[in-house]
């Protein structure tokens, strides 16, 4: 099996040096400003967003300056003429905004983007774009959060001192509905747990839900008090700054939590049928289309057992319609729908050990199991009930690649309405007849096209690969898999350098994050870094472990109360098979990776010692019982519970073994993976004599920003350069 592999691969490097040796002008190396900076002259463009559909004809595009991030302007498009006007020019409309404040900074928008709503200086404002005027909504020494308009667009709900409002745009006539908002008591404002591992970090800590017809806020109450508190300091100034954060670690108390309905207009709140200081979890309640209803999703501490309740917004009676347990985890379903015809729910679960989409009735029972069979949906992209099909993606023929199919609702049939291969990101318009569809594959950056969903192409949108990319010398991809020994043969791809020639011994770094369901191996174009280092004569590699969705459930939950466990032993046995490739030098095998990737870089340099010389780790988990309750307790369950599994699965655990070069990055107020872990782990090793490199971001969160995140790259070439390479590192052509 081996041998059969290497054979393969040689035989792939042989006709890549043909084919480079016919493409006589693909002899140019990137700079690494070019890599890590997207320095001139740039090879690739950045693609326009797709915001919306504004209907089933009009799609709308977000352009991007030259960073790649800046969005300049919002473009209608019409699907059928390919006519496209500038819907709104950002620069233009700033000059109505205050100073300060710039249009791509709203907070919100309105279903049909004719209205906006901006926090500047504390105080909202709302643009209408249809009117050209500005409104200031509030005017008061206190900050309002998170605001968002109700579906109507009449109206804009947000926070103030930790309670809900709703302010009447027209009349400006502001209404308070909670009155207890404390710094414990939190309404609409989500407890930092929530945000980060539950209702997740694109809320922006909202916690609030408007009814369809507009009349109604379900949110969530949190109360911190029983959440121990964690201290962040940041060193400004002469006497530096105290940061209070509640945050529970594993095995703590978690926050106590309500759902409340606020009947705007009768200025009254019904709290739904939730015993308030029960262990559990509470959230993503969904609404139904006629208001009648909001659906909840509730889980027990342990996170084995979900279930689903209706509640009526009027009295808070709830009934059951839904019941899951696993013997591992079960996860709350954040892409739940439900039909406008009052027929019933889709959600996806993972129940059967692969993720399926599931047709219940509005009581609970099952109507039909829409997909089935050994791979994953991956999302429930648009549901068309008039023509009673579900667009979702899905990796069905392979795990690597994510295509759009589409199933119908009353005939079950599956059709798949992309072609090429690789990965596919797809906006269906709402009535089914039109797909924008982007997707890329590991020799190809994204292009973008426009067809209907019968698969008659249209017209092409736009391509990531500028015509200097076809002068350059990229490194060689590859998809491929390793052989495990029993029966999870591990899904990987690399970047072979340009000139790879098997007779010399090139160095290794793995990239990786490797947590539970989180599988990054994907046909898809590879960041341009790759290339760099391929150019430098470094390989770069990610490998999956079993449990990283490949694998569907199976595979997911033999992680379960062992983290640490099967991420080492994969990777171990991928670098196993690789030291027996003659082209891998095993002296020079790096391992790279941030937050989860940084614990497993730490494991790597520790437990892994024997195997991995050289770790680059950023804001590594250094040992489980520092991290938060929901993410840790969901794959751990609690340190008492299970002593053994946190034990094994600490660096610190496993410090003794450091023998290989580890450099770790932090930041000093990181609020997520808490600079507390690189410190504990930093003391072993000082008190052990052990060698390390260690660089701290001051006021840098777990994301390292602006120009330390460019300080951050360059060091991390740097790291390599040194240790790999043996030379010294040139910013400006990244050679000595």
């Amino acid at each position: 099996m081996l041998k059969r592999r290497y054979l393969f691969v040689q035989i792939l490097c042989i006709t890549f040096t043909v084919l480079l040796t016919n493409a006589g002008a693909q002899n140019k190396k990137l700079t690494y400003k070019q890599a890590y900076e997207r320095g001139k002259p740039r090879l690739l463009k950045a693609l326009a967003d797709v915001e919306a559909w504004l209907d089933d004809e009009h799609y709308l595009l977000s352009e991007l300056g030259e960073d790649g991030r800046t969005a300049l302007k919002l473009v209608k498009g019409s699907a059928t003429t390919g006519k496209e006007s500038v819907y709104i020019d950002f620069k233009l409309y700033d000059k109505k905004l205050p100073p300060g404040l710039s249009f791509e900074d709203y907070d919100d928008h309105t279903d049909d983007y004719t209205g906006f709503v901006f926090t500047h200086e504390n105080d909202l404002y709302y643009f209408s774009k249809d009117a050209d005027t500005l409104k200031r909504l509030t005017s008061d020494t206190a900050e309002e959060k998170i605001p968002h308009f109700s579906p109507n667009g009449k109206r804009v709900a947000f926070t103030r001192n930790n309670d809900l409002y709703v302010i009447d745009i027209e009349s400006g006539k502001e209404r308070r509905l909670t009155h207890d908002g404390s710094d414990v008591i939190t309404n609409g404002w989500a407890s930092w747990v929530y945000y980060e591992e539950i209702i997740g970090r694109r809320s922006r800590y909202a916690a609030f839900w408007w009814s369809p017809n507009s009349e109604m806020i379900a949110f969530l109450r949190f109360d911190d008090t029983p959440v121990p508190k964690f201290y962040i300091t940041k060193a400004d100034g002469s006497h530096g700054e105290l940061e209070t954060q509640h945050y529970p670690k594993s095995g703590d108390p978690n926050p106590f939590v309500k759902l409340g309905v606020a009947h705007v207009d009768k200025g009254k709140i019904v709290w739904m049928d939730i015993e308030e200081k029960a262990d559990h979890y509470v959230a993503w309640p969904s609404w139904t289309p006629d208001s009648e209803q909001l659906l909840f999703q509730w889980m027990n501490r342990g996170q084995d057992h979900i279930k689903i309740y209706a509640a009526d917004p009027n009295t808070g009676a709830k009934k059951e319609v839904y019941d899951e347990k696993q013997p591992a985890w079960v996860e709350f379903f954040e892409d739940i729908t439900i039909f406008k015809d009052g027929s019933g729910f889709l959600l996806r679960s993972d129940v059967d050990g692969w993720h399926h989409l599931y047709y219940y009735d509005m009581t609970g029972n099952l109507k039909k199991c829409l997909t089935q069979g050994d791979w994953r949906v991956r999302d429930i992209h648009r549901v068309d009930e008039d023509h009673k099909k579900v667009f979702f993606h899905g990796s069905r023929e392979k795990s690597t690649e994510t295509h759009l199919f589409c199933v119908d609702l009353n005939s079950g049939q599956i059709k798949k309405l992309t072609e090429s291969a690789g990965t596919h990101r797809c906006h269906v318009s709402p009535d089914g007849r039109f797909v924008i569809d982007t997707w890329s594959d590991i020799h190809q950056p994204s292009r973008r096209q426009l067809k209907t969903t019968e698969g008659k192409h249209i017209r092409d949108m736009g391509d990531e690969k500028l015509p200097l990319l076809d002068e350059v010398a990229l490194g060689k991809a590859e998809l491929f898999t390793i052989p495990s020994g029993d029966g999870y043969d591990l899904p990987a791809v690399w970047t072979l350098p340009p000139e790879f020639n098997e007779s010399k011994k090139y160095p290794i770094i793995f990239s990786i994050y490797s947590g539970p369901n989180s599988a990054r191996v994907a046909n898809r174009f590879s960041s341009l870094n790759t290339h760099f280092l391929a150019q430098q004569g470094i390989i770069t590699i990610t490998v999956d472990h079993r449990g990283s969705g490949h694998f569907g459930k199976k595979g997911v939950a033999l992680m379960h109360r062992s983290l640490g466990k099967w991420e080492m032993h994969d990777l171990i046995t991928a670098i196993k098979w690789l030291i027996q490739q003659p082209f891998i030098d095993p002296e020079r095998i790096g391992i790279t990776g941030g937050s989860y990737g940084g614990y497993t870089t730490c494991m790597a340099l520790t437990y892994g010692a024997d195997y991995f010389t050289h770790g680059l780790a950023h804001a590594p988990v250094t040992d489980w019982r520092l991290y938060d309750t929901v993410y840790t307790e969901r794959y751990m369950d609690t340190p008492d519970e299970n002593p053994e599994g946190y034990t094994f699965g600490s660096v610190l655990t496993h410090a003794h073994l450091l023998k290989g070069q580890l450099r770790i990055t932090h930041g000093t107020i990181d609020d997520n993976v808490h600079m507390q872990n690189t410190i504990q782990l930093i003391d072993i090793f000082q008190n052990m004599g052990k060698n390390f490199e260690l660089m701290i971001y001051p006021n840098q969160r777990h994301g390292i920003r602006g120009k330390k995140r460019n300080h951050s790259n360059r060091e991390g070439v740097e790291f390599w350069f040194r240790h790999f390479l043996g030379k010294d590192f040139d910013i400006e052509e990244g050679e000595s």
